[in-house]
């Protein structure tokens, strides 16, 4: 329970604070792209077709695809908040074991395999663009502790995002399921009340919200063990 409420908080402080960063709207659109993403490599997946990806200033964005009807929809619709969240995970695990570089250049990657694969809207393509160059410049050309900022600033976004698009998504599926999204999809693909799909994002999210903030806690108390088990050193 101790370790849910951390989370929590974790989760609501860095809401309010990201929002507080110069051009954070720009970054969490990281999210948005990811989400999209997922949506598009799982209907590759599924021997679907994927027509474009758009992505909106307001970090909204919208995949369009084209399937076989019957159960490949599920999956399709699943992998959206999922994968989304599963990444915002994988970036904390990366960054915990000292490579935030590693992920950095994932997180380019995705956003140039965007810009040349599916995304084609004019604001989608620019933002691509920018993020990508962004990434690398920080990536290669700047001193640690500035990749180590951003690298944690792109993770803390698509973890809070993840978290707070999976609640919206429930809270909507409650009050109007028929405008729900992908939890809407799958509940006219499965007879599942879109409330159910809501939930199951939300604890996907909050599961690896909760696992995320846990590596991150235990890489600060293992840095600062190491410290305090470092010798003193005195000039001679």
């Amino acid at each position: 329970m101790q370790s849910w409420v951390k989370m929590a908080l974790f989760v609501l402080v860095t809401a309010i604070l990201t929002r507080l960063v110069p051009f954070s709207a720009f970054f969490r659109n990281v999210y948005t792209l990811v989400h999209e993403m997922a949506h598009a490599v799982m209907t590759l997946l599924l021997s679907g077709s994927v027509l474009y990806i758009h992505l909106y200033a307001d970090q909204s964005g919208v995949t369009h695809s084209m399937i076989q009807a019957g159960w490949r929809s599920i999956p399709v619709s699943l992998a959206g908040y999922t994968g989304a969240a599963l990444f915002a995970w994988l970036l904390f695990r990366l960054q915990a074991a000292g490579r935030e570089r590693t992920g950095l250049l994932l997180v380019a990657a995705v956003a140039s395999l965007g810009l040349l694969l599916f995304v084609r809207n004019e604001y989608g393509m620019l933002w691509c663009m920018g993020f990508a160059v962004v990434t690398l410049l920080v990536c290669f050309l700047t001193p640690r502790w500035l990749r180590l900022l951003y690298a944690s600033l792109v993770a803390f976004l698509c973890l809070v995002e993840s978290v707070i698009s999976s609640v919206t998504i429930l809270v909507i599926a409650i009050a109007d399921p028929a405008a729900a999204g992908d939890a809407a999809n799958l509940s006219r693909a499965t007879a599942v009340p879109a409330a159910v799909w809501g939930g199951y994002f939300t604890w996907v999210a909050l599961w690896c919200a909760r696992n995320a903030t846990s590596l991150l806690f235990r890489s600060i108390w293992n840095r600062r063990a190491e410290e305090r088990r470092e010798p003193e050193r005195f000039p001679m």
